[in-house]
């Protein structure tokens, strides 16, 4: 037997001497509870209703800088409610409806850099329909049999409230490719 070998047996002894299998499977079940539970710990998440343009983002005051107007520059592929006219933002959905899993994608130019993003469209389902700040921009849209590229299918089927309320726009990263 090698050294390494030698150092692992000794040590487990040692281990198994001090220790019962009782006492491993409380430590070991306080570890496992523990890390399940880290999750849920309070983050803190700043949020400011006053809105000052972002590094990267365009000033607020223009059309193409505000989330609440159809010309928005995350909206060129959008068709639907916008989610900051029904009481969420243009990333987060309004209370009381929960973001579809599934979603429609679209490439946007920003003004502000010149750099084309991948937008991704999530619907905001469970609650009645907002009927505000209705867009319907077809950038990009294709048909719907090519569906991660087409914004004419209700999104929010399959989830626990199927009705569609309105629909928010994410940056998921930077266009590679034209």
């Amino acid at each position: 037997m090698n050294r390494v070998d030698r150092w692992f047996a000794r040590a487990s002894r040692r281990l198994a001497r001090r220790t019962s299998r009782r006492s491993f499977l409380t430590r070991f079940g306080a570890v496992l509870v523990g890390g399940v539970a880290l999750p849920l710990l309070p983050v803190a998440r700043g949020s400011s209703p006053a809105r000052a343009a972002a590094p990267g983002e365009p000033d607020p005051a223009t059309p193409v800088g505000d989330p609440s107007s159809c010309d928005y520059w995350r909206h060129c592929a959008i068709d639907g409610f916008l989610s900051s006219c029904c009481g969420g933002t243009h990333t987060s959905c309004p209370p009381g409806t929960e973001m579809s899993l599934i979603t429609w994608l679209g490439t946007c130019r920003n003004p502000e850099d010149g750099k084309d993003y991948v937008i991704s469209y999530n619907d905001c389902c469970g609650k009645d329909l907002c009927g505000q700040c209705v867009c319907q921009r077809h950038e990009g849209d294709r048909p719907v049999y090519f569906p991660p590229r087409s914004n004419d299918i209700n999104w929010c089927m399959g989830r626990a409230g199927v009705v569609y309320n309105s629909t928010v726009a994410v940056v998921v990263g930077v266009a590679t490719e034209a």
